[in-house]
């Protein structure tokens, strides 16, 4: 019965998170459609992400308490990529154990071929396109009707300077077929393309790289995953961004940003930076970020940006005890 009333108030939750510009008649294309959040009580909370097993591991430790109180307990997103297996199974028995405590799971999708071309340390990806649509054609579909949050493919509109036309034309191809899978296979789901950070790539620049990726079928974009600026500079840019589309394309969309590791800003630095600390919990309305749609953990505080900085000689998404607890701290 919750979920049926959630489920019924849903769409009418949906037009309180619009853009203020979308009046009858605007341009903006966020379509009001059942609310992922108004269909259920909160975030999920992932009991077997790299935190908690950790804690869960090591209880004697006496970092675990922290680590476990401070970053296992909270929402975050989980992502999922080729080391998934398979990815029908794994997002299904993630979004169902989600659904059934009556959570919202945020997940993120990170197989393009391709993948991090101009970082280079979480590099990989399906090994064609042909291989990427039937793998994200099966994401989407183990979601089904269920609700969820979806950033679709971290980095994959930044990398455009070390690609070629015609690769920067099939992955805008792969992007825009993403989306479509989806809006036809997960109809509660919301979708965001990945659109960097303001530190990366200029606000008009990034806008045109969304348009062509299809941005008008995604319900927003996302800004800072895995990286370490401000929730200010991030909704400047955010903002800057949407200013862009508007005068450019005639639309304007929600965004979210990835706070997990910037309660200390950026020091300049990407990959294993020290002294970062974690940032606000995943909260809907921005949390006052003027603008932000919502704040949301989508990078794993701890886990490591690659084999660089206080992380060196671990694997990109490694869970480093470490490093977690100083960030808890911010030294």
């Amino acid at each position: 019965m919750r979920r049926l009333l959630r489920t019924l108030a849903a769409s009418a939750f949906a037009c309180l998170l619009l853009p203020l510009s979308a009046a009858p008649g605007s341009a903006t294309t966020t379509s009001v459609q059942a609310s992922p959040i108004g269909m259920t009580s909160g975030f999920y909370t992932d009991p077997s992400s790299g935190p908690a097993a950790w804690a869960a591991a090591n209880p004697g430790d006496g970092r675990a308490a922290a680590i476990r109180d401070n970053i296992a307990s909270r929402p975050m997103a989980r992502w999922f990529g080729a080391w998934s297996g398979d990815i029908g199974a794994a997002v299904g028995s993630y979004v169902g154990a989600a659904d059934a405590a009556d959570k919202l799971p945020v997940l993120i999708a990170y197989n393009i071929p391709g993948r991090d071309a101009c970082g280079g340390h979480s590099g990989g990806g399906a090994g064609t396109p042909a291989a990427y649509r039937s793998w994200i054609s099966a994401f989407a579909s183990a979601i089904g009707s269920r609700p969820a949050l979806v950033v679709i493919e971290p980095d994959s509109l930044g990398d455009f300077s070390c690609l070629s036309q015609a690769q920067i034309a099939e992955r805008n191809g792969m992007l825009r077929g993403a989306l479509a899978q989806f809006r036809d296979r997960a109809p509660n789901t919301w979708t965001y393309l990945d659109a960097g950070n303001p530190a990366w790539i200029g606000a008009a620049t990034m806008a045109q790289h969304l348009d062509g990726a299809g941005a008008r079928d995604a319900h927003g974009f996302s800004l800072n995953i895995s990286n370490y600026l401000t929730t200010g500079e991030n909704t400047a840019y955010g903002n800057a961004i949407n200013s862009a589309l508007s005068s450019s394309y005639g639309y304007t969309k929600t965004y979210v940003v990835d706070t997990s590791r910037n309660g200390n800003g950026s020091n300049g630095q990407w990959c294993n930076p020290g002294g970062r600390r974690i940032g606000a919990v995943s909260q809907t309305g921005g949390g006052g970020g003027g603008g932000a749609e919502m704040l949301l953990w989508l990078k794993t505080p701890g886990e490591s940006d690659g084999n660089c900085g206080v992380g060196g000689g671990s694997a990109a998404g490694q869970f480093l005890p470490e490093v977690a607890y100083k960030m808890i701290y911010g030294y």
